[in-house]
């Protein structure tokens, strides 16, 4: 049985250093100041392993509000009006998709990145995931970048 993800909004000065840096790090490369992963950890200090342990978990709550676009991974169960329940989902909560890219479904299960504008969300972005997650056939789905 796979372990539930929880998020938390946790203010920064709260936070451990090496989380902010990670996120700084990650920023840093997104906008070009740092070409490399090995010379963003070294403009804010940190290894280069801590980078890579830590890259995933940490996610800056600002910049996935500030721009609006955010891209969903979905792992959906090969069964019919399972993406058009998502979909649905999306529709309800003010979200506009932009875009929407499926795997051919192998082992019973298809891919699906999800590109949507959320300028204009009736929920919170967590509530949008929660109601995903709650539909029959969703396996998972997480925030791949926003």
């Amino acid at each position: 049985m796979a372990r539930e993800i929880k998020y938390y909004i946790v203010a920064a000065n709260a936070l451990p250093e090496i989380f902010v840096k990670v996120a700084e790090a990650k920023r840093m490369m997104q906008t070009g100041e740092a070409d490399t992963v090995g010379a963003a950890t070294k403009m804010v200090g940190i290894s280069r392993s801590a980078f890579y342990k830590y890259k995933d978990a940490v996610q800056p709550f600002n910049d996935m509000k500030a721009e609006h676009i955010i891209t969903f991974y979905c792992m959906l169960k090969d069964n019919t009006g399972v993406l058009s329940g998502v979909l649905s989902v999306f529709a309800t909560s003010g979200a506009n998709i932009l875009t929407i890219n499926q795997s051919i479904p192998t082992n019973g299960c298809a891919a699906v990145t999800i590109s949507a504008e959320t300028s204009e969300l009736k929920e919170s972005l967590e509530q949008l995931m929660a109601d995903v997650s709650a539909l029959n056939g969703v396996v998972r789905v997480e925030v791949l970048a926003g």
